[in-house]
């Protein structure tokens, strides 16, 4: 333990400002791919020119349901982040915030995103997002110590900001909804089975209970994220046969999805770290550039 001097002095030159700190329970990261994924939603939905000022408020309300969702895992998950060393840094872990202001500025910004859609978008939308935080703070956390089926669960409300966009253009969901929805839910298992797989040590340290924790020769995992990965690659290409997109994206996704799955076989024969980080590598560049295709090709 520091002396009191010694803690003072951290505080002036070591440790991060507290708005960087802040920033970091935001988990900014997902918080922007949540914003792609919600404009890729509004973008597809969309009819005639795009609504400019409907989409910068679907993206706020988001914004602010995305960042106090983040805020409270943290609060939920601290105890269990300081064992694992990718996460003992978080500010909840080290003390550099405290547990009470973050419930309420996490609590605040949520259900105030909640009610910015119900308003200034649809309240379909304003409903998305409150699934979307109700399903990863209170179901998808918990679960995680729990059984290893929170992956499937917590892949829910992962894809729900597609719909979050869609019903923020169009007030109501429909089949084509619902198979952006899928696309997005089928592309996380293997991307989150591959991290789990890379800190798997780290992950049954801390209590959680992953698939891989609970499968030592990866016979399981592998097999999932290949599974997973076809699957994707099927319904990745219906948005071109229901008339969403058109000849180039059907291409582009067929390419798109054999690369990932390719990847996934990979790890399915080698099940070592490197290909798990190869696969996870592959599904960063994989959702971002089929969006950009179907919104490029869109009908």
């Amino acid at each position: 333990m520091k002396s009191g001097a010694d803690a003072s002095a951290l505080d002036l030159t070591e440790t991060p400002s507290k708005l960087a700190d802040w920033l970091v329970l935001s988990k900014p990261r997902i918080a922007s791919m949540s914003l792609v994924v919600t404009f890729a939603g509004f973008y597809m939905a969309s009819q005639g020119a795009l609504d400019a000022v409907r989409l910068f408020h679907v993206l706020l309300g988001t914004t602010l349901v995305a960042s106090g969702s983040s805020a409270l895992n943290h609060f939920l998950e601290r105890d269990y982040d300081g064992l694992m060393e990718r996460t003992s840094d978080r500010p909840l872990v080290t003390g550099r915030l405290r547990p009470g202001p973050v419930v309420i500025a996490g609590s605040a910004s949520a259900t105030l995103g909640t009610a910015y859609l119900a308003v200034a978008a649809t309240p379909l939308a304003a409903v998305a997002a409150a699934f979307t935080c109700i399903l990863y703070v209170f179901i998808y956390t918990p679960l995680k110590r729990v059984t290893t089926l929170n992956t499937a669960i917590g892949a829910v409300p992962g894809a729900l900001p597609i719909l979050i966009g869609w019903t923020g253009a169009t007030g109501n969901l429909n089949i084509q909804g619902l198979v952006l929805f899928s696309i997005l839910y089928l592309w996380q298992l293997p991307h989150f089975f591959a991290i789990a797989w890379m800190y798997r040590e780290e992950n049954e340290r801390a209590g959680f209970k992953m698939l891989p924790t609970d499968d030592p020769d990866g016979t399981r995992t592998s097999r999932q994220i290949l599974i997973q990965a076809l699957a994707l690659l099927f319904i990745s290409v219906l948005p071109s046969y229901m008339g969403m997109t058109g000849q180039i994206y059907l291409i582009g996704a067929i390419v798109l999805g054999f690369a990932y799955s390719a990847v996934g076989g990979i790890v399915s024969l080698r099940r070592t770290r490197s290909s798990a980080r190869s696969l996870v590598l592959t599904s960063v560049a994989y959702l971002p550039l089929l969006l950009l295709l179907m919104m490029l090709d869109k009908v």
